[in-house]
């Protein structure tokens, strides 16, 4: 375990030489702001306060965003297996397995840390006029009670609010996030050993373009499934897409 940690702990020393890194954390928070801004906006129009919690549970209980903040990972682990100088060295001193195991966990780590940045700026971008009380906010009722969460394409729902809390509800949301990204980037992983670095890259993006297609009202449309049985597709789409296994209100339907 000591020499799988030291590879993972030796790829976090490259960072402050790999600008592929500062580009991608950088490329997430602009677009942590760009999708939390319109709930930002929105609660300072009304003059209501927030849960700090709640732009990140808006923003990402949605699955278009998810895929967005995933395919940023893609940019950010292009160059696996991360070949260094520092490389040979390790095969000499441990084995390909080892080495491999200490690719895992950087990987786990990396994305770990990744998911955390993500989660806390969008909620620190409305530090401005929010609270920490683990409760919904007068912003938070009005975007569920009214039409206002529809107008803005915000995931907001009476039932989200009755049946959670605030911390509750981003913590599922961003362990969904988290094992989804993960499971993409252990895809491209298995891509790069095995065909190379474009293997990997277009592994992922597949895979991310399968979520897409996989859409509830795509489905209805192919099969001409009525509204009053929409929640066939729903259904279907639930168990067969990680995208929307991976966004709260379609995982076990917001139970």
């Amino acid at each position: 375990m000591k020499q799988i940690f030291m590879v993972a702990v030796y790829n976090f020393r490259t960072w402050k030489k790999n600008p592929r890194v500062f580009l991608s954390f950088a490329i997430a928070f602009i677009f942590c702001f760009l999708l939390s801004d319109k709930v930002v906006q929105f609660a300072e129009k009304h003059d209501t306060s927030m849960q700090f919690l709640e732009p990140f549970i808006w923003t990402f209980g949605d699955s278009e965003s998810i895929l967005l903040a995933s395919v940023i990972l893609i940019f950010l682990f292009s160059d696996m297996p991360f070949v260094t100088n520092g490389t040979p060295f390790f095969l000499v001193r441990t084995t390909r397995k080892k080495w491999l195991m200490g690719q895992v966990l950087y990987i786990v780590l990396t994305t770990t840390i990744y998911m955390v940045f993500v989660m806390l700026t969008t909620s620190l971008l409305s530090m401005k006029n929010a609270f920490m009380g683990n409760m919904w906010s007068p912003t938070a009722v009005i975007l569920g009670y009214s039409k206002a969460g529809e107008v803005l394409d915000v995931p907001s729902s009476m039932k989200t609010m009755g049946m959670s809390t605030p911390y509750h509800c981003a913590a599922v949301i961003f362990l969904l996030m988290l094992l989804y990204a993960l499971i993409m980037v252990s895809l491209m992983l298995l891509g790069n050993l095995r065909f190379g670095q474009m293997g990997g890259v277009l592994a992922a993006f597949g895979f991310s373009v399968y979520g897409i297609l996989l859409d509830p009202k795509t489905v209805r449309m192919i099969f001409r499934i009525p509204d009053y049985e929409a929640y066939k597709a729903n259904v279907w789409v639930g168990w067969i897409s990680p995208l929307n296994h991976a966004t709260f209100h379609m995982h076990n339907f917001g139970y």
